[in-house]
C-alpha cells in the first residue's frame, strides 16, 4: 500500500496491487487526527476504527475535507479526534469496493467419493475460476479480516477452497453421477456449490459472483481402474460383433498369447483349443438351428389344429426367425 503526501495531511490507498484487499492506513493516531484531506478512489471504500470498534464504513468515492465536511460519517471521526489521546488506538482500513474477477482455483486435496456404477472408490481433482465481491464490508472485516493490517486475495482463497470442497463432494454423493458423467455435468455440479455457499459467504461479507469448474483429473490408481472397465467394454463390443460371447472373446485371447509366448507347442495348443472352440460355436449354432425348427412345428401344428389364427401363427413366426 501507498500512502501518498503524509506531509500535507492528505490520506489516499494509491496503486493498491491486484492481490490487496484490505490494507491499514497507520495506528499512530497523531496521522489521522492532524490529516485535512481523505481521498477515495473509484473501487475503494474505508473503514474508521476508535478503540477497536468499527465507529463508520465509507465507500463513495471522493475527496473529503476532514476538517470541514459535515457528513455524518466524518463528524463522527472528527467528535473522536478533538477528543484524541496518544493512548488511544484509531485507524482507517481501505477496502477493495471492486469485482475481483478470474481468480484461480483447484482443489488442495483430492474429492473422494464412491462410484454408483462399477462401486469403486474415485479421488478426483478439479480446477477452474471465481470471481467474487465484498459486499458487506463490516462483516468482512470482524469475521475475515479480524485486526490484520493487510490482507490479501491469496488469503481469501484458502477461505473459499476450504467451503466450496465439501458441497462438491456432496454433490457427486447424491447425484449418483458416474466417472463417465462427471465431465458432462460440470455446469450442473458448479451451480449447485455456487447456490449452496451463497449465504455462507454472504455471512463473511463477500458474494461469489461466478464459480465454474473447467475441468477435472483422476488419480493414476483411477485412472488404472477406468482403463480396465473400458478394455473390458471393449471385449464386450468384440465379442457381439463377431458373434460369440464374452467367455468365448476370452479363450481366443488366450489361445491367441499362448501361440506368440510358448512358440511351436503354443502354437499347436493353440490349433487344438481353436478346434475346441470351434466346434463349441458349431454345435451351440446347430443347437439354436434345431430349436427354431422344432418351434416353428409345434407353431405349425398349433395353427393347423385350429387353435390360433392365422393372423397369430404368422407374428409368431416371424418373430422366431427374426431371433435367429
Amino acid at each position: 500500500m501507498n500512502i501518498i503526501n503524509q506531509f500535507r495531511s492528505i490520506i489516499q490507498w494509491e496503486n493498491p496491487s491486484e492481490t490487496e484487499l484490505f490494507s491499514r492506513f497507520t495506528d499512530k493516531g497523531d496521522e489521522i487526527k492532524n490529516a485535512s484531506k481523505l481521498i477515495i478512489l473509484p473501487g475503494q471504500g474505508c473503514i474508521f476504527t476508535y478503540e477497536g470498534k468499527i465507529q463508520g464504513v465509507f465507500s463513495e468515492p471522493g475527496m473529503y475535507d476532514l476538517k470541514t465536511d459535515n457528513t455524518p460519517f466524518w463528524t463522527t471521526i472528527k467528535s473522536f479526534m478533538n477528543a484524541f489521546e496518544s493512548k488511544h488506538k484509531v485507524g482507517i482500513w481501505f477496502f477493495r469496493t471492486a469485482e475481483i474477477l478470474n481468480m484461480r482455483w483447484g482443489t488442495r486435496v483430492p474429492i473422494a467419493y464412491k462410484d454408483p456404477i462399477y462401486q469403486f472408490p474415485i479421488l478426483l481433482s478439479a480446477f477452474g475460476n471465481y470471481s467474487i465481491k465484498i459486499t458487506k464490508p463490516e462483516a468482512f472485516f470482524t469475521n475475515v479480516i479480524a485486526g490484520q493490517e493487510q490482507y490479501s486475495t491469496y488469503e481469501l482463497k484458502e477461505v473459499f477452497l476450504s467451503r466450496i470442497t465439501q458441497p462438491i463432494t456432496d454433490f457427486l454423493a447424491n447425484s449418483k453421477f458416474s466417472f463417465q458423467e462427471i465431465d458432462a455435468n460440470l455446469n450442473a455440479i458448479a451451480n449447485h456449490s455456487k447456490e449452496f455457499t451463497s449465504e455462507i459467504f454472504s455471512n463473511l461479507g463477500f458474494q461469489l459472483l461466478d464459480f465454474r469448474i473447467e475441468g477435472t483429473q483422476f488419480d493414476q490408481e483411477t485412472i488404472d481402474r477406468i482403463n480396465e472397465i473400458s478394455q473390458v467394454q471393449a471385449d464386450v463390443t468384440a465379442a457381439q460383433i463377431a458373434g460369440v460371447d464374452f467367455a468365448q472373446l476370452q479363450q481366443l485371447k488366450a489361445m491367441r498369447d499362448a501361440a506368440k509366448n510358448q512358440g511351436a507347442v503354443g502354437a499347436q495348443f493353440g490349433i487344438m483349443m481353436g478346434a475346441n472352440l470351434s466346434g463349441t460355436i458349431q454345435n451351440q449354432n446347430s443347437s439354436t438351428k434345431e430349436g427354431v425348427r422344432t418351434k416353428l412345428k409345434e407353431l405349425k401344428e398349433l395353427f393347423d389344429d385350429e387353435l390360433i389364427t392365422e393372423t397369430e401363427y404368422l407374428e409368431k413366426k416371424k418373430t422366431i426367425v427374426d431371433n435367429l
